[in-house]
């Protein structure tokens, strides 16, 4: 059982992977790569962008804290809730039921008391608020990290990478809930896994830390990767993070580094691969350069998410043959995802063939309803072929 809340696109956690522009770079910082060999060890205790520092002490945020006004305003919503799963179902209830307390989308991580009192953030954000006051009222809430197909969006000068944290609720005797602040398409067949409030805490560094790198605060930026470092060592995208800003300030040898650790904790992470591949060739290593958009290539054409990328920018380049080709090849991978049967009925009618389009939009729909997906597909295909007969 799902409970979702009141908010309507996805909420998620986020870390930048690649630069679009060179204008932001400060030419007098560059440096050879490989003039000074650095260790996982200096990038994080004497990078020069760790300067002025030293006595921020990060690790003191509470991402948990309940204050007060939290406290009273959850325990005037437990009156004879006598069992964990009567709280649960009240702390639901008292955080989107009654209008009480509105929660709105916006793009800031923020902790439990800082959502609280703002009413908004992203499902980090949420994710903190509920665990907190489920733990006050002695209910067993952990993170979860949630496998939803790849997600990007582009932002000024980069692209984002966008993953997913929901709450996993353990109420004893077998029984446990998921409570998720989005994704009205969340599957029950998505990979998930709890993580450990330390991983948390990485995940809420890493998000603070790319929001003021957005805002140009290197300072901070390195600082908040640091802490999420600091709080989990083989958290990958601060690892990512961290090569990112140093690249943005021009220290190439320390993005290196950064982005090898990242494929130390995991050696086909893409998107480490691929900003290891920008680097090389900003740096003149041309042939390193290669050898590693190959690896990149070869990894994201065997990715069926990929290829529905792939195949959506064919369809609407007009190309619907090659749309066909890559949708195939996804759902020969991933048979589950209904989008892939939608967008191929729709290749198919746009190429002619409406005995085909009607099939796979009939298979859309069928998978939609076995993921317990609203009933999104119903009467299009009508629709979509009386357009097609209209431009004929």
């Amino acid at each position: 059982m799902v409970f979702h809340m009141r908010v309507v696109r996805t909420l998620l956690v986020i870390w930048v992977i690649t630069q679009l522009s060179a204008c932001i770079m400060t030419p007098d910082k560059k440096s050879t790569l490989g003039s000074i060999d650095v260790s996982p060890t200096m990038l994080l205790e004497s990078s020069p962008l760790g300067e002025g520092t030293e006595n921020l002490d990060l690790a003191q945020v509470d991402v948990l804290e309940m204050t007060p006004d939290m406290i009273e305003f959850v325990d005037s919503y437990m009156e004879g809730s006598t069992n964990r799963y009567r709280r649960m179902q009240r702390l639901v209830y008292a955080i989107i039921g009654d209008g009480n307390f509105e929660l709105a989308y916006d793009d800031k991580t923020r902790t439990a008391s800082e959502t609280f009192r703002e009413a908004r953030g992203n499902c980090l954000s949420f994710t903190n608020l509920f665990i907190a006051m489920a733990r006050h009222l002695e209910i067993h809430a952990e993170y979860q990290e949630v496998d939803i197909p790849p997600d990007w969006s582009l932002a000024g000068d980069a692209f984002f990478f966008s993953q997913h944290i929901n709450v996993l609720v353990d109420l004893g005797v077998g029984i446990q809930r998921v409570v998720d602040f989005n994704i009205y398409d969340f599957q029950a067949t998505y990979d998930r896994r709890t993580i450990s409030d330390a991983r948390a805490r990485a995940h809420y560094f890493s998000n603070i830390g790319v929001e003021h790198m957005m805002h140009g605060e290197t300072s901070l930026a390195y600082a908040n990767f640091r802490q999420a470092l600091r709080e989990d060592i083989r958290f990958s995208p601060a690892w990512i993070n961290m090569g990112i800003l140093h690249r943005r300030e021009r220290y190439p040898n320390y993005a290196e580094t950064s982005y090898k650790q990242a494929l130390e904790i995991y050696q086909f992470n893409l998107i480490a691969m691929s900003n290891l591949a920008n680097l090389y060739e900003e740096e003149g290593k041309t042939e390193w350069a290669e050898q590693y958009k190959d690896r990149v290539q070869l990894h994201r054409m065997s990715n069926p998410y990929y290829r529905y990328a792939k195949a959506n920018t064919a369809f609407m380049d007009g190309d619907y043959k090659a749309a066909i080709d890559n949708l195939e090849y996804a759902i020969e991978m991933v048979d589950d995802e209904d989008r892939f049967y939608f967008l191929l009925s729709l290749s198919y009618l746009m190429s002619g063939d409406k005995e085909e389009s009607t099939r796979w939009m009939k298979k859309a729909e069928e998978v939609a309803k076995q993921n317990e997906s609203r009933e999104k597909y119903s009467h299009k295909l009508d629709l979509l072929i009386s357009q097609g007969q209209t431009k004929k």
